[in-house]
């Protein structure tokens, strides 16, 4: 093996392998080649969404939400130890995303042949109703094989969560703001201090780590958890701002608007309701 092929293949091994072996987290590279792998999926999924012939509107983002907890839940089956190799580097990030969605999209389709068969009026409903016996099979293995070691973990990460985006929704509402005033928008909030809560629970009371390279490298700078909270408010604030005044209004570009929040939310619900089974449960 020649010495480039050698480097080459070394860099992929302790970059790209080796934290998925060893669910060693993230890197600078992993992360930056996940988020261009999410941005090309996000277009590819629209395409797939539209063939199917798939509303992506607020009520679809309610149907999905189960299949996240589902996800979030079988991850925590992996964090549990219940996965073997090499059964178990399916259920680590990122390839439990992909393994996940293949199953969400088999449950979208089986619902809409239901509907086309005349079984259902609404095929989100039984899509919904898939991915909540999906979650609820995932939530009873891990309470047959774990015990609830810390049950006010949930009620204090949801609690702060909730005050802090009543506090968001207020203040922007006294400010004359319409940004929080979408249902959705303030979804998205809610879902990101939810995980930013349950890594300042976990972080700071309980002892866990970061595994992200930039709330890590925060972390560490601040000596506390907290951080998180100002982060994902000067993340998502612009972020929320720059989709709903600088896209066009044509269907296309609202679908693709409403699909981007819909992967937002994705990715602070997903960690947030993990995290807070793993506490639950002191995994």
């Amino acid at each position: 093996m020649s010495p480039v092929i050698d480097k080459i293949s070394q860099f992929i091994s302790t970059y790209y392998i080796d934290p998925i072996l060893y669910d060693e987290g993230y890197n600078i590279f992993n992360t930056i080649t996940w988020a261009l792998v999410l941005g090309v999926c996000i277009f590819g999924v629209m395409k797939l969404l539209n063939r199917m012939k798939v509303t992506i509107d607020e009520k679809f983002i309610l149907s999905v939400i189960p299949f996240v907890l589902a996800g979030s839940s079988l991850r925590v089956i992996e964090d549990a130890g219940l996965f073997k190799p090499p059964m178990q580097y399916l259920f680590i990030t990122p390839n439990i995303y992909f393994a996940v969605f293949a199953v969400t999209v088999l449950c979208l389709v089986v619902s809409k042949w239901i509907q086309k068969a005349g079984k259902v009026e609404d095929y989100r409903t039984t899509f919904a109703i898939l991915g909540i016996l999906w979650t609820a099979v995932n939530v009873i293995v891990l309470l047959y094989v774990e015990n609830i070691v810390r049950p006010t973990v949930p009620v204090l990460i949801i609690g702060a969560a909730t005050v802090l985006t009543f506090l968001v929704y207020k203040i922007s509402k006294y400010g004359g703001y319409e940004l929080f005033s979408s249902k959705l928008n303030l979804s998205i909030v809610f879902a990101h201090l939810l995980d930013a809560s349950s890594t300042i629970v976990g972080i700071d009371m309980l002892g866990y780590y970061e595994k992200h390279v930039i709330p890590s490298y925060l972390i560490d700078l601040t000596g506390t958890a907290l951080v998180m909270y100002p982060l994902k408010l000067m993340i998502f604030v612009p972020v929320l701002y720059i989709l709903d005044t600088q896209f066009d209004e044509d269907d296309e570009s609202r679908t693709l608007r409403t699909l981007v929040k819909m992967v937002i939310i994705i990715l602070g619900l997903s960690p947030a309701f993990r995290n807070t089974i793993r506490m639950t449960l002191g995994i």
